[in-house]
């Protein structure tokens, strides 16, 4: 397709899979098929003339430079119905320009849900969609993606009773890092999030924005290549969320972050940009 939007110049060997054509308005957004604003990205929808057979998505995807998530056409569910339904979004800059993104999900659930198919807990039902270049529409995608991130959640996913260097350290283990390493990078995390002074402080008997980036750090220790975080920045005071956010932004200066949020105006006290999740879309803020 050339930067025109005509259909001409498509490359030979491409499998195209056609998508109904009512959903030819979800596929319209600049997000992914305005070639011009992505012209780093080999992704983005064919859209036909109804004649012509209606709308077709590029399942096949050559990039030169892939932002952090390039989604098209993507629907996904939840326990309660749909979280996403033909939703077309990509969050961030390329990975050479890191970038936090705030996606704002008013319910819990929705913000859950969304770290879960963005980590590869979770495949989606329909659609496109690429994480650090790797295909989560297939089992080997979502393996490769959970290799290569780090999430920590509001509630879950650290021992409280653990004092808070061992929280980190435990984290490490799992992450599988040698014992060498786990000691030099949680000394090192702890440093950088100013939770050296804490380190001996059992989890459940922190401050709460202590505790918060403390599940920042134990998402953090292994270097991932994406870190997703879930509420971390809900239910606190004003200072404690500017505390959090202060780390979130040091985090995003050499790693890619997105983080969801029930509130835009916490969400850009750490993000470059904020996305919003309504009516089973996600866009721009």
């Amino acid at each position: 397709m050339g930067s025109n939007g005509s259909s001409s110049g498509l490359a030979t060997g491409t499998r195209y899979r056609p998508v109904p054509a009512p959903l030819a308005a979800r596929h319209t957004g600049p997000y992914v098929t305005d070639r011009d604003s992505i012209s780093y990205v080999e992704l983005y929808c064919l859209v036909e003339m109804p004649s012509r057979g209606g709308v077709a998505v590029r399942s096949s995807i050559v990039m030169a430079e892939m932002p952090p998530v390039l989604a098209a056409g993507v629907g996904a569910r939840h326990g309660w119905g749909w979280v996403l339904r033909a939703a077309s979004f990509r969050t961030g800059a390329p990975l050479s320009g890191r970038t936090v993104t705030g996606i704002a999900a008013p319910h819990p659930a929705a913000a859950g849900a969304v770290v879960d198919l963005l980590s590869g807990a979770t495949a989606p039902a329909y659609g496109e969609l690429r994480v650090l270049g790797e295909d989560l529409t297939t089992p080997a995608g979502r393996a490769a993606v959970r290799q290569r991130i780090g999430v920590a959640r509001r509630s879950t996913g650290l021992q409280r009773a653990f004092r808070l260097r061992g929280a980190v350290e435990h984290a490490a283990r799992l992450a599988g890092l040698a014992a060498a390493d786990r000691e030099m990078l949680t000394a090192g995390i702890l440093d950088r999030l100013a939770l050296t002074p804490w380190a001996r402080v059992p989890l459940r008997a922190a401050p709460p924005a202590v505790e918060r980036r403390a599940r920042l750090a134990a998402a953090a220790v292994h270097e991932p290549d994406l870190l997703l975080l879930d509420r971390l920045l809900d239910d606190l005071r004003p200072r404690d969320a500017a505390d959090v956010a202060a780390a979130v932004r040091d985090l995003g200066r050499d790693t890619a972050i997105i983080t969801t949020g029930a509130e835009p105006d916490l969400l850009w006290l750490a993000c470059d940009e904020v996305l919003t999740l309504a009516d089973g879309v996600i866009v721009p803020n």
